[in-house]
């Protein structure tokens, strides 16, 4: 069975097990685990940031973000088809009692005009945003990446109206790669940043959260009451590290199978873009059948994959879906009569 359902269904390398084997260890919670330290001190320098702090989940570590940067009753501006909006339960309504206001855009990256669009008259009767949320890469939009220009016309934005940016980096090693630059040069634009560790990385758990010490602080404190604090965490910290050290620059053969996979299907009534980096979005639409009845015909061919909507598949390449993969789903996706 090959599995396009998301780069999250990878397995530990080898390289990952001895060091989880081996990893010194301490309790977090305390502060006194060696290897959770080093890895946020490692991702915090890779991004900029003063400071990191571990997470057991992207999701705890964007939704302690949001806690951190509003109180109950602002606003949070987003793209409609972010991960934060759509795949974390409403949790910013229940934790921090904000209010999203979505905003959509082409291939999913929010411009400066589109959110200066959302901003109203600063008056008793509306709430206020206080918080602008990027995803990088996209999620349900194609793994497409901010242009560097576009953020800092973000960044100049929120400046001007004192507004800080959390960006949902869980593919941000993506979004580095394919653009050819260093982590930190996305990140310069943003107030936190959430890494993940799981995503393309091939780590079995983790994100981290950057940002100013002092929200760091903050944020340690959300972590412990919503039941993030682990103690002998180094063991996953650990594979962390060999995913941040050593997996980052393999990336780029993930955006090349995902490239091909979406060339393969030229000429076909299954569409998609080139893809950026390692998600292809395949519209259903031209075949007259919906994207169940295409995961269930690929499920027969042993190809996992999953909606996107109920006319688009999502794909997504990664380390353990090779060539060999990719030139079997191309097959699959060529002998349906569509």
């Amino acid at each position: 069975m090959h599995d396009f359902r998301s780069d999250t269904v990878t397995k530990p390398t080898p390289a990952m097990r001895k060091a989880m084997a081996g990893a010194e260890v301490g309790d977090d919670v305390f502060g006194e685990d060696p290897t959770v330290n080093k890895l946020q001190d490692v991702v915090a320098w890779r991004v900029r940031k003063e400071a990191a702090l571990f997470f057991p989940t992207g999701t705890m570590a964007n939704q302690v973000a949001v806690k951190c940067w509003t109180e109950p009753g602002d606003e949070v501006l987003l793209e409609r088809r972010s991960h934060i909006m759509n795949y974390e339960l409403a949790a910013f309504a229940v934790i921090s009692g904000v209010m999203a206001r979505p905003v959509e855009c082409e291939r999913g990256i929010v411009t400066a005009a589109a959110l200066a669009r959302e901003f109203r008259p600063k008056t008793y009767l509306f709430s206020s945003p206080a918080l602008i949320a990027l995803e990088d890469t996209t999620n349900m939009t194609g793994g497409t990446c901010y242009p560097l220009a576009v953020l800092a016309e973000i960044r100049a934005l929120a400046s001007a109206q004192g507004i800080p940016i959390h960006l949902d980096g869980a593919r941000l090693w993506n979004a580095s790669v394919a653009q050819n630059v260093e982590p930190m040069e996305i990140t310069q634009h943003a107030d936190s940043v959430m890494v993940s560790l799981s995503k393309g990385l091939a780590a079995p758990a983790g994100s981290v959260l950057c940002g100013p010490s002092e929200f760091i602080d903050k944020a340690r404190k959300w972590r412990k009451l919503l039941g993030g604090g682990m103690r002998q965490s180094g063991i996953l910290a650990a594979a962390g590290l060999v995913g941040v050290q050593e997996m980052v620059a393999r990336l780029a053969e993930d955006h090349a199978n995902a490239k091909a996979l979406a060339a393969g299907l030229a000429g076909t009534k299954f569409r998609c873009e080139t893809p950026e980096t390692n998600i292809v979005i395949v519209d259903t639409r031209e075949t007259g059948k919906g994207s169940d009845h295409w995961i269930a015909q690929l499920a027969k061919a042993d190809i996992r994959v999953v909606a996107a909507d109920a006319s688009r598949i999502r794909m997504v390449t990664h380390c353990d879906v090779g060539k060999d993969a990719v030139a079997r789903a191309i097959e699959a996706f060529r002998s349906f009569r569509a």
